[in-house]
């Protein structure tokens, strides 16, 4: 499931435990900001994906996939730890939960986020997905920073009331709650919302009403679900066409 030969990356799945180790050095630079692994007991339950600087081979985009039969697996997932997510339960079609998303903080081609959704494209579409979600995370755990972010998310894409996780974690930011006053300053909301998350919403996802202070990673990170069914047709058409 190579990328084809053309630009700068290209994209696969890890085949062997060198990509592994290779995915999980990145995480932890991204993530914790030094040298080391970021390994847990998921990831020999997921699908890795790499992308690749072609000429130099260079590790630059990482993430991975969790397969689910449908909702009445998801309790197995990573998100689980942290969201009550009992209103996913009804849901009779394929999931995927994407996490441990990260770039390699040299690289700022939005060309390597693209070729991300492509790859992930190809996955949902080869195995007719209904659902996809996972953690979209805010660096650092000072929810002022994000004021306006947050008004956003609450103002515009909060989860239906049929899907809405309810809280589970010890400590969390109830944004939806707390900034129901608040207007968002909509340049700095676009300016501090992570760049994963803003693909997300452009997409027609749509996120939990709290965001989970996350001290192990230095994260905030809100529940994300996007319905495969909701995007929008001109969106597929460009991720299909960016998939080959």
């Amino acid at each position: 499931m190579n990328q084809p030969p053309t630009g700068r990356y290209t994209s696969r799945f890890a085949s062997n435990a060198a990509d592994l180790r290779a995915a999980q050095q990145l995480r932890h630079r991204c993530f914790r900001g030094a040298e080391g692994l970021d390994a847990d007991a998921f990831d020999p339950l997921c699908k890795h994906v790499l992308v690749e600087e072609r000429a130099s081979r260079r590790l630059v985009c990482t993430y991975r996939l969790l397969p689910l039969d449908d909702g009445n697996a998801v309790e197995r997932s990573y998100s689980a730890q942290y969201y009550d997510l009992s209103a996913l339960h009804d849901i009779r079609g394929h999931m995927v939960e994407m996490g441990r998303f990260c770039i390699d903080p040299a690289f700022k081609d939005p060309d390597i986020l693209r070729l991300a959704w492509a790859e992930m494209t190809r996955y949902v579409d080869d195995h007719d997905v209904e659902l996809l979600f996972g953690c979209s995370s805010f660096a650092g755990t000072e929810a002022a920073e994000y004021t306006d972010a947050f008004a956003l998310l609450k103002d515009s894409h909060l989860a239906p009331k049929r899907r809405l996780p309810k809280i589970k974690a010890p400590q969390v930011f109830r944004f939806a709650a707390k900034l129901r006053l608040k207007t968002p300053d909509m340049k700095q909301a676009r300016l501090r919302m992570p760049p994963l998350l803003r693909t997300y919403l452009a997409m027609g996802g749509w996120v939990s009403d709290h965001a989970v202070v996350d001290s192990d990673l230095n994260t905030l990170h809100v529940f994300t679900g996007l319905e495969i069914n909701a995007i929008p047709a001109s969106r597929k058409r460009l991720l299909r066409a960016a998939a080959g």
